[in-house]
């Protein structure tokens, strides 16, 4: 058995975050990891991260914040709001003091370059590979800590007892044994979900599984219709090419070569907000003003010197789908689905409803981004929330006795695992995915109506039926990727009816939740979160929990 007093599950910037945050609290910390933490997805991140660093008059935390509430619509809790944007320029400070390499001004100043949404240039960069200079400058803080981490294990179950979290069961890749991790406190750090769709900028492994393991252990699902989709994608493939490019000043045309942005939102044009912007070119596709049934990003006139030195990345992934070159010639792209507005429901510190149980970044719902999240505030959100849950998991840890061992849990999970794979018949975990895929990427993309929702909730429960009785044609202990597709399968298929059914529930179009049939925001009944609970029979909504508001009152939305 592993005994730690704090276990970090992901090894992404949330994770690493917090673990490093613990260390530095005296806490014997540890982190559980299906993969080794410098191949997170976290890495994949390009265009920045925000703070409102006092480079500009103009620009505060206080503004940041107010951008963050007007991004979200309003929709978001505005006392944890506030207390992320206050906290984000110490938070970039401890960055650089541990060796981050940010881009710079000539005067030797972190470079901030606009984002989507913001008053300010306030997105702090290191070219168009952020994510990876960050997730690498916290790898050297775990090595310097000497935090124990135990890679290739994939988590399957929160271990509960007297209904407090003690740790996690996870199945060890390399010996293909489950074994207990205990802990007295577990904080939740695995991202995001988005292989519940067909196309996603997102990495293999971002199937949902901290959200999908605190969800079958009782705790509620927040907020999980809002979905975001990310302007610009590749048409080719789903990757990402960063909202960096249009803050550097790319253009987004039509067939027509036409800079349509500035007629959905005349004021910021290509620097509206995400679901703004997705939205617009959705439109734009279906009105018949698509090139081959897609949008062009235009970076010609940036000239080559800045795309270089910038936006070298773009220019790659571009190079390397399409055989275009971004100096020389426009790229196709299309919305895709990005990043997860929801997620585990936690208090603005990360503790969830059960004690001894955290949850920081994509996979947490505090909530800082309400319907809609602003580029540059994911990877803010990581360290500022896996810090903060980190803190408080450490005192929690000092305050409670031991813990005991769930042995029932560990069992449980032997059981369950040993009749998956004796099981001869049934689907395979690639079939019961495409069919999940399919439903999600047809019937809840960027436009929603209610025919397509009930058709996608009742599709989905058929989705979660078939994945329980799932058969592995591969029956070696060691290394058995077909038994971790099905696990993951399983925790996706989990996942995907809460965001249906919330889409369904919800009648109204705010941020990220657009509603043809219902085209209007409507503060009077949905000024409040979306919970979802676990049954045996699918999700149970519940609507008791109210938008925190401090400074701001909800008005009109306008880019």
């Amino acid at each position: 058995m592993i005994k730690h007093d704090v276990v970090v599950i992901g090894g992404g910037l949330a994770g690493m975050r917090a673990a490093v945050e613990a260390a530095e609290h005296g806490a014997d910390v540890a982190i559980v990891s299906k993969m080794h933490p410098v191949r997170s997805h976290s890495g994949a991140a390009q265009g920045g991260i925000n703070a409102a660093l006092g480079n500009r008059e103009d620009d505060s935390p206080e503004n940041h914040a107010f951008d963050c509430v007007k991004g979200s619509d309003y929709l978001a809790d505005q006392d944890a709001v506030e207390a992320m944007c206050e906290d984000a320029p110490r938070q970039i400070i401890w960055l650089e003091h541990r060796g981050c390499i940010f881009s710079r001004m000539p005067d030797g100043r972190i470079a901030q370059r606009p984002f989507g949404g913001a008053g300010s240039p306030r997105t702090c960069y290191s070219a168009d590979v952020t994510g990876l200079v960050i997730l690498h400058t916290l790898w050297e803080q775990l090595e310097r800590f000497g935090v124990k981490v135990y890679e290739e294990y994939f988590a399957t179950a929160l271990a509960v007892e007297d209904g407090i979290g003690t740790g996690v069961v996870a199945y060890n890749m390399r010996n293909g044994e489950l074994e207990l991790v205990t802990a007295k406190a577990t904080i939740f750090a695995t991202g995001g979900l988005g292989r519940v769709y067909a196309k996603t900028t997102n990495g293999y492994a971002s199937t949902g599984d901290g959200m999908a393991i605190a969800y079958r252990a009782g705790l509620p699902l927040m907020d999980m219709e809002f979905v975001q989709f990310h302007p610009t994608s590749l048409k080719e493939n789903g990757v990402l090419l960063s909202e960096a490019a249009r803050g550097e000043g790319a253009f987004l045309l039509n067939k027509d070569g036409e800079r349509f942005m500035f007629k959905y939102a005349p004021n910021k044009g290509e620097l509206a907000s995400r679901d703004v912007v997705s939205r617009a070119e959705w439109t734009e596709i279906q009105a018949g003003r698509g090139v081959d049934g897609c949008i062009l990003l235009d970076l010609r006139h940036l000239g080559r010197e800045k795309i270089l030195e910038r936006l070298p990345q773009i220019r790659e992934l571009a190079l390397d789908a399409t055989g275009k070159d971004a100096i020389e010639t426009p790229i196709p792209i299309l919305p895709g689905m990005h990043y997860q507005m929801g997620g585990v429901a936690t208090d603005k510190f990360g503790a969830t409803q059960m004690p001894g149980v955290y949850a920081a970044g994509e996979c947490a719902c505090v909530s800082v981004h309400g319907a809609n999240r602003l580029g540059g505030n994911s990877l803010l959100e990581t360290i500022v929330f896996g810090a903060r849950s980190a803190q408080h998991a450490a005192a929690y840890a000092k305050k409670v006795g031991e813990v005991r061992p769930s042995e029932r849990t560990l069992k449980a999970e032997k059981d369950r695992i040993a009749e998956l794979m004796a099981r001869s018949k049934g689907e395979r975990h690639s079939a019961v995915r495409k069919r999940m895929n399919a439903v999600m990427s047809e019937d809840v993309f960027i436009f929603r109506n209610e025919a397509q929702l009930k058709q996608a909730v009742s599709a989905l429960a058929e989705v979660r039926e078939a994945a329980k009785n799932m058969t592995v044609m591969d029956k070696s202990k060691t290394f058995n990727t077909d038994l971790v597709g099905t696990l993951e399968t399983q925790f996706l298929a989990e996942i995907a009816e809460p965001i249906a059914l919330g889409a369904l529930n919800r009648q109204e179009s705010r941020g990220a939740q657009a509603r043809t049939d219902f085209a209007e925001r409507d503060d009077e009944k949905w000024m409040k979160h979306t919970l979802m609970y676990r049954t045996d029979n699918g999700p149970r909504a519940d609507y008791s929990r109210g938008v925190v508001l401090t400074k701001w009152q909800p008005t009109v939305r306008t880019y």
